[in-house]
């Protein structure tokens, strides 16, 4: 399927510390879709661990946010999530300590400052892998074999889901519905 242009904006944003093992995975993720191309308005970039980036990035006023990041859900090493987090609640003015930590991020706590600082946080998916090894105390750079099989099927979970929220919506502007 051919990707329509589109005036949506969309941003696909990697996550993770590639010092720790499958954390890397929404970075290597990130690392291959910025290689593809995509519509004028999708914009692909791999954060790491830069929250107050992701913050303000996210602020731009994105109609999408596709995050990428090593997840733990109990599943085996190497399944993908698809997760859409109920944001309400960042919008309903729950308190949030805007603290980040320079060695890891906290897409929570990301979303928790995008609202706190008044910006919005419209629709958000979390495209997750359950990592198999975080490299523990000492670290470790490098994917897991579970996790580098993973990589494929997430950039062709990302396109699918950008390509239907473009349908979507370009469906419902030719409709008159928004």
């Amino acid at each position: 399927m051919t990707l329509v242009e589109s005036p949506n904006r969309i941003l696909i944003a990697g996550i993770g510390n590639i010092f720790l093992g499958d954390d890397a995975f929404g970075s290597e993720v990130a690392r291959r879709l910025a290689t593809q191309s995509w519509p004028t308005g999708v914009r692909v970039t791999d954060f790491g661990i830069r929250g107050i980036d992701l913050a303000y990035a996210i602020m731009d006023g994105y109609d999408l946010t596709i995050l990428i990041d090593a997840t733990q859900q109990g599943g085996q090493p190497g399944t993908l999530y698809v997760i859409e987090p109920d944001v309400s609640e960042f919008r309903e003015g729950h308190a949030c300590t805007l603290q980040f930590d320079g060695h890891t991020m906290d897409p929570l706590k990301v979303l928790q400052t995008v609202c706190a600082m008044g910006g919005s946080c419209e629709r958000i998916i979390l495209v997750g892998c359950e990592p198999a090894d975080l490299g523990g105390d000492e670290g470790r750079m490098g994917l897991s074999e579970p996790i580098k099989i993973a990589v494929d099927d997430a950039c062709q979970t990302i396109r699918s889901l950008v390509e239907t929220f473009l349908r979507n919506h370009h469906s419902q502007v030719t409709t008159g519905g928004r």
